[in-house]
């Protein structure tokens, strides 16, 4: 789901915290040594997600933040902000020329450079969130 976040909307927090959950405490994110990304540059994205990217030869810019059940994309378009929420049951990532984010029938590939590089530590600890998320909820018999 992707949300216009430009401006606070109360329902916008309730959704996202709906699918994802509310945001990791202060004493979490210690823990974790944080949530959030460094910006990376956007390459390209799926034709469903063109309106979000700046049609003039500006940069897009991108920056993840994880939740217990999900993670945020938050992508800027000029002076407006878009919020692409995606559940961990639905994420799939690619290491191809950088990465790249699917779900819902959507993609977003982050350039290889080195902003990209500077969040190998965030990959890894988003790949970890992942993982445990999904041993929370496997079957018995897939363990």
């Amino acid at each position: 789901m992707i949300l216009n976040t430009t401006y606070h909307n109360k329902e916008h927090k309730q959704i996202i915290e709906d699918l994802i959950g509310a945001p990791f405490s202060l004493v979490q994110k210690l823990k974790m040594n944080g949530v959030g990304s460094k910006r990376m540059i956007v390459d390209e994205v799926s034709p469903n997600m063109q309106s979000m990217m700046n049609v003039v030869s500006d940069i897009n810019y991108a920056n993840i933040e994880l939740r217990p059940k999900g993670i945020m994309i938050m992508v800027t378009k000029g002076h407006k902000n878009f919020t692409w929420i995606i559940p961990y049951y639905q994420l799939v990532i690619y290491k191809v020329n950088g990465s790249s984010i699917h779900a819902q029938g959507r993609y977003i590939h982050f350039k290889d450079n080195k902003t990209f590089k500077e969040n190998k530590k965030f990959f890894d600890k988003m790949l970890n969130e992942k993982v445990k998320y999904d041993m929370h909820y496997a079957m018995p018999g897939q363990l």
